[in-house]
């Protein structure tokens, strides 16, 4: 029975692994780990259907001592390479990370000679180590590896989805803890399985909600966003307009006007803090949501921006001005977001506006441009 719930796990991870090279909703940087992820859930799964097959057969004690072999050295791995998913700097940046997984898997390469996590006895029976622990403390730490980096990557890019992720987590936890519990139970593996299935649809619609361009977040996660703010709490809306943006396209083509959004929403995304999300609205057109009220420091913020810009341009860049309003909902009352949307554009183009018509007397005082 037990074999036949693992070929069936093995059958979704192969059809995971399908999604991973045919779609297109999730970002190909966390294909490879996604990859590597599911390819150590397939072995560790064939290695525990190669323990409950040899168990007790004394002529296949070396498949049984192998597949353990394999089972204790990989099973750590598997939390990492899921956090991986979604932080893909975790291995570059803290390479010291892997040491406690190194330790398991030379203690489980040398079990079979020394019973430190598990040995099989001469009736090729599987049995715990004197030094069990030390493969649930390595998993445990990986285990807890996997939510730091996941609450520390959500908390910096203020990403909406750390509660689902959390969840996930535990889901994980508490599915694998059932069979270090109890060892019969072989609950861990279906779980991871439905884990990563379940793990790849929430990245996949994660991933959809950013620009390709820019990287920030897209129309239709403001539209989503517009509609999960709670009336009690105050929020600001920003809307920015890059200026004579058509002229841009029209006198250095759209590759370069590709760059100059780009470099835009680089500066918009680097000027507002963790209170602001920032979001391409569409062409040449951002928006931000922040939970800041106090119209001083939202001037700062603007003005941190306006400012990075200038050094742009001051140092050979040039990169256009840009026309921005906003709009402060103090809370406490009935939110009608388009009023407040509505005033922040309407401030914006009162704004673009003046720049026309400054950038038009200019243009009459110098004369032509000459040929």
């Amino acid at each position: 029975m037990y074999i036949v719930t693992y070929i069936l796990d093995i059958a979704a991870l192969f059809y995971l692994m399908g999604l991973l090279y045919t779609g297109t909703a999730l970002n190909n940087s966390r294909k490879k780990p996604f990859l590597i992820g599911t390819i150590l859930t397939i072995v560790i799964i064939l290695s525990e259907i190669g323990t409950v097959f040899a168990e007790g057969n004394l002529k296949l004690r070396s498949l049984n001592v192998l597949c353990n072999v394999l089972g204790f050295s990989l099973t750590p791995m598997v939390p990492i390479a899921i956090a991986s998913i979604f932080d893909r700097r975790l291995l570059k940046s803290y390479k010291l990370l892997l040491a406690p997984t190194v330790l398991d898997v030379l203690a489980a390469v040398l079990s079979p000679l020394y019973g430190f996590i598990f040995y099989v006895d001469a009736n090729n029976r599987y049995l715990r180590g004197d030094y069990f622990f030390l493969f649930v403390t390595v998993y445990i730490l990986n285990f807890f590896l996997l939510m730091r980096s996941t609450l520390k990557s959500a908390g910096e890019n203020n990403y909406p989805i750390k509660g689902k992720l959390l969840a996930l987590a535990f889901f994980i936890l508490i599915g694998t803890t059932i069979q270090l519990v109890e060892p019969l139970a072989y609950s861990s593996w279906h779980c991871v399985t439905l884990s990563l299935l379940l793990y790849y649809l929430l990245m996949s619609e994660f991933d959809s909600s950013f620009d390709s361009l820019t990287g920030l977040y897209n129309r239709a996660a403001f539209d989503k966003a517009t509609k999960q703010i709670p009336e009690a709490k105050g929020f600001s809306v920003i809307i920015l307009d890059i200026n004579d943006f058509k002229n841009i396209n029209d006198t250095y083509g759209h590759d370069y006007g590709d760059a100059v959004i780009k470099a835009v929403a680089a500066i918009i995304q680097k000027s507002f803090d963790k209170h602001y999300t920032c979001y391409r609205f569409g062409g040449d057109e951002f928006s931000i949501i922040g939970k800041e009220t106090d119209l001083v420091k939202i001037e700062s913020q603007l003005r941190a921006m306006t400012n990075a810009l200038a050094e742009m341009r001051e140092g050979g860049h040039p990169l256009p001005t840009v026309s921005y309003g906003y709009s402060i909902f103090q809370g406490g009352e009935r939110l009608d977001f388009q009023k407040t949307f509505k005033e922040a554009d309407d401030q914006m183009y009162h704004y673009k506006k003046i720049h026309k018509a400054t950038a038009a007397a200019v243009s009459q005082e110098t004369g032509p441009s000459p040929a």
